[in-house]
């Protein structure tokens, strides 16, 4: 139990400050091309749900058979070697420093009136238009990315590793994975993502609640608006968002912030209008998106905390 702890701690440190080094053979990129192979094969015909279940399954078994064999071999040769191996798996599936990165690089040139450049960067991390978007529109859209991937890609797999190490962080991130792939509700993928995309809600819905509450306790009140009303508001918004886990932490970045997230987007030309979410005391600014990185940080570090001391406690009861 200590030599999983520490290789948690490691593997956090490690994440905020080195990150995921350029040109890195990435592991997600090999679950993703096991998906498409994948779904290549079996997103076709009739009982695309069962077909879609199944591709979860041998998804999730063959990463997390894979990261566990890993890590016992390690172990099994010295207690070191295992929890550095164990720290660099965890290293890898987090994603503090490349969150921040990108959202700095959106800021950089929004913060210098070079509205271009900012709509290029933030179209290489949302899905939704940018090619009009102004100083406002560019800010929610770092903004939301990074509120909602504190808990995709930090807290959620931080909480799936102090239950199972380095096995179940990676258990995660295949499920997670497949939602971002296969997870939609257009015609292709309906049915054959449903069980990849109701398994990634359940995998975050602890998690994204803890997150968010952290926020809310955490992060410096830029709105002034006192805690009671800030967590009724957090409660009532993050049910109107149409994720049902994301509203939990775009919804506290809102009223930490003081802002209003959500309305209206478009994405290839078609407009999607998702319910306004915060008390919009003040119009969004490029100062908010470092306002938000800020925010990230402070809820991951409370978040690991927070989880380091359960276990603790639970250790030492056990």
């Amino acid at each position: 139990m200590q030599a999983h702890f520490m290789a948690i701690a490691i593997g956090f440190i490690l994440d905020r400050a080195i990150g995921d080094p350029p040109n890195w053979p990435h592991p997600v990129r090999w679950i993703g091309t096991l998906i498409s192979k994948c779904t290549a094969v079996l997103n076709n015909g009739r009982a695309r749900v069962l077909k879609g279940a199944g591709m979860l399954f041998i998804v999730v078994f063959i990463v997390t058979a894979i990261v566990l064999a890993i890590v016992w071999s390690a172990y099994q040769l010295h207690i070191a070697v295992g929890i550095v191996v164990e720290a660099i798996l965890i290293a890898i599936g987090l994603a503090q420093k490349s969150l921040r990165d990108a959202a700095l690089d959106v800021y950089e040139p929004l913060a210098a009136d070079d509205l271009e450049e900012a709509r290029k960067k933030l179209s290489w991390i949302v899905g939704r238009d940018t090619d009009t978007l102004q100083e406002g529109g560019i800010a929610r859209g770092a903004i939301e990315t990074v509120s909602e991937n504190t808990a995709d890609g930090i807290t959620s797999p931080l909480f799936w590793a102090f239950l199972f190490g380095a096995p179940g962080l990676w258990m995660y991130k295949a499920v997670n994975t497949l939602d971002s792939m296969i997870g939609y509700k257009d015609d292709r993928y309906r049915e054959f993502g449903k069980f990849s995309a109701r398994a990634d809600d359940v995998l975050n819905f602890i998690p994204a609640r803890i997150t968010g509450f952290l926020i809310l306790v955490f992060m410096k009140n830029e709105g002034g608006i006192p805690l009671g009303k800030r967590f009724v508001g957090w409660s009532k918004d993050a049910r109107n968002h149409p994720s049902p886990n994301s509203g939990f932490l775009e919804a506290a970045t809102a009223w930490q912030l003081g802002v209003t997230l959500g309305g209206k987007s478009t994405y290839r030309g078609t407009e999607s209008v998702r319910p306004e979410i915060g008390p919009g005391l003040r119009p969004l600014q490029a100062a908010d998106i470092k306002l938000t990185i800020v925010q990230m940080h402070m809820a991951s570090f409370a978040f690991w905390m927070l989880m380091t001391i359960i276990g603790v406690i639970f250790y030492a009861i056990a």
